[in-house]
């Protein structure tokens, strides 16, 4: 680790932080239905739109309003990409001629972006049309980060008074998370990239003689937004199989910071947009402060891990000043590598600018883990505040029981019924992603899809279906995805792991905005202090702990002693 690659790291995160500020304001003016300084240009379109769907905006929703809403779209959205994806041989926009993918895979991919996840058992650029990647994928890029920014925003009004029997209206904060902070940001970003070099065209591949004399071909596409977009929404879907390390995705290191920046600037304005809506900014400032101290933990895990290197390869006399570099790019460095692993794993991003299966045990159990706690470490768009809230209202309850007190949060009540319910949405990841790797690691056809053995192996499983539950979408390697059972067993995985979690959380935000808010006494608990910011820390890590560590000992942490005895697998 160097003095350079810390200061890269620090003005990467400051400048997340520094745009996060008039954002969040500027998302807790949209979410209040306030005039901005885009309502001239794009408020006739949000009116359109409402027109055109029939939506009164000044409609309010209960909880099963809302989430009935939430639903009925997101399978309206989930069948159009199946049948798009499922039949884009017959569709224009299609150069390379591609067939329509797989029912299997039809189905993995359309619940994949979906959910925000964008896992991919494909190459984009081998399986996926123009017309896919624009009308299909990139579509649900923006509209599946909206729902989540719509599900938080919903949670928060839950906290805003007391007697409340509407969360908001689903349909309207869709489109004006979409209108008026998603697009303009993309197409802003995108241009930046095109500017950087990366593609935006619908011109044919190219096929290039190498110096060898043979043939190559070169994949293009319009890449350049789906990019943008891939990393503002959390997505992480790549346009390329590789990802952000394609030079077409990744070509610079300033590109690479712009990409962490983007995925994280939203996540974290969210945090602020919560303590403005509250009436508190305090609030909003420990639930940054409490992802951000995750965010450079785990980035100093990553980095000093990778820079350490590989026990077998310093045994055998390789240089360690570089590190461990396999499957990553030097264009980047370790520092870039570590910042982009820890928050696109946190962020519930899933973009990737190095391989996880080449990293070290100990730098491939970061991303395993914080994705395993929850993505609220920043989380997704929407995903990671309302993850938060549900960890913060756990941590309120301990604190009562400590003090033998009822527990508050921002005055209201948090009784059997919340607890009960967020348990069962902290109950989803863990239940979900260790049972389907239970299961897949006894089956010879699931087995049969790895790559290497013993606790590596492990790894490659587990991370498959945290990444899926997790809505993650990145991908350890390792593992031939493309299979029925695969994409059958991971679809499922990514469905439980968005819808099964939000539907109990609206439910928690619809029984406690219909309580009545009390006014603080001398004996509740502060919540915008940093004793609750160590404390909500703390039941993160142990709630985590507690669910994972056993198989992570038998995974990652077992490779590791391994490497340090001279064995392999």
């Amino acid at each position: 680790m160097t003095l350079l690659g810390w200061t890269a790291i620090g003005l990467v995160l400051a400048a997340i932080v520094a745009a996060a500020v008039p954002l969040g304001g500027f998302i807790a003016r949209l979410a209040a239905g306030q005039r901005t300084l885009l309502h001239p240009v794009l408020g006739p379109v949000e009116r359109g739109l409402y027109a055109l769907g029939g939506i009164n905006p000044s409609q309010g929703q209960g909880w099963r309003g809302y989430a009935l809403a939430m639903l009925a779209f997101n399978a309206a959205g989930f069948a159009l990409l199946y049948a798009i994806l499922r039949c884009q041989d017959l569709l224009p926009l299609n150069p390379q001629g591609f067939a329509g993918m797989s029912p299997y895979l039809a189905f993995n991919t359309a619940i994949s972006f979906v959910t925000n996840t964008n896992w991919q058992a494909y190459s984009g650029e081998a399986a996926a049309s123009y017309l896919s990647q624009m009308a299909g994928l990139t579509v649900q890029n923006f509209v599946s980060a909206a729902t989540g920014m719509a599900m938080a925003l919903a949670v928060t009004r839950a906290f805003l008074a007391g007697g409340l029997h509407s969360l908001g209206n689903f349909w309207a904060d869709l489109v004006r998370m979409t209108l008026y902070v998603l697009l303009p940001l993309a197409v802003v970003l995108g241009l930046v990239f095109v500017a950087l070099g990366v593609p935006q065209t619908l011109g044919e591949y190219i096929t290039a003689t190498t110096l060898e004399g043979a043939a190559q071909t070169i994949p293009l596409g319009p890449a350049a937004f789906q990019v943008a977009i891939k990393h503002l929404g959390t997505n992480g879907g790549g346009f390329f199989g590789v990802n952000s390390l394609h030079p077409f995705e990744g070509p610079s290191a300033l590109a690479t910071a712009l990409q962490i920046w983007a995925q994280n600037v939203i996540p974290f304005a969210l945090c602020l947009t919560f303590g403005v809506m509250v009436g508190n900014r305090r609030q909003g400032w420990v639930l940054l402060g409490v992802m951000l101290g995750f965010v450079l933990a785990g980035t100093w895990a990553v980095y000093a891990a990778e820079t350490a290197g590989n026990p077998l390869h310093l045994a055998m006399g390789v240089d360690a000043a570089q590190g461990n570099m396999e499957g990553k790019d030097l264009r980047f460095g370790q520092a870039l590598v570590a910042l982009f692993t820890a928050t696109t794993t946190g962020a519930s991003c899933g973009a990737v600018n190095a391989m996880f299966d080449s990293f070290t045990p100990l730098g491939g159990l970061v991303p395993l883990f914080l994705i395993q706690l929850g993505e609220v470490l920043p989380g997704g768009v929407g995903s990671g505040l309302y993850g938060m809230l549900v960890f913060a209202l756990l941590a309120v309850f301990v604190a009562g029981l400590m003090v033998g007190r009822t527990p508050e949060f921002l005055g209201k009540k948090v009784q059997a019924r919340e607890v009960k319910l967020a348990m069962l949405a902290v109950l989803v990841l863990p239940a979900v992603i260790l049972g389907f790797t239970a299961v897949s690691m006894v089956l010879e056809r699931a087995v049969s899809s790895l790559a290497n053995a013993g606790p590596h192996g492990l790894s490659e499983m587990l991370y498959a279906f945290s990444s899926a539950a997790g809505n993650n979408g990145s991908a350890f390697g390792g593992l031939t995805a493309d299979t029925p059972w695969f994409n059958t067993t991971l679809g499922i995985a990514m469905l439980l792991g968005r819808f099964a979690y939000v539907v109990p959380v609206l439910a928690i935000a619809g029984s406690l905005g219909a309580k009545p808010k009390v006014p603080a006494s001398a004996g509740t608990f502060p919540t915008d202090t940093l004793l609750f910011a160590g404390l909500l820390a703390g039941v993160i890590l142990i709630l985590g702990g507690l669910q994972f560590l056993p198989a992570l000992a038998l995974g990652p942490l077992a490779e590791h002693f391994s490497l340090l005895a001279g064995k392999t697998f």
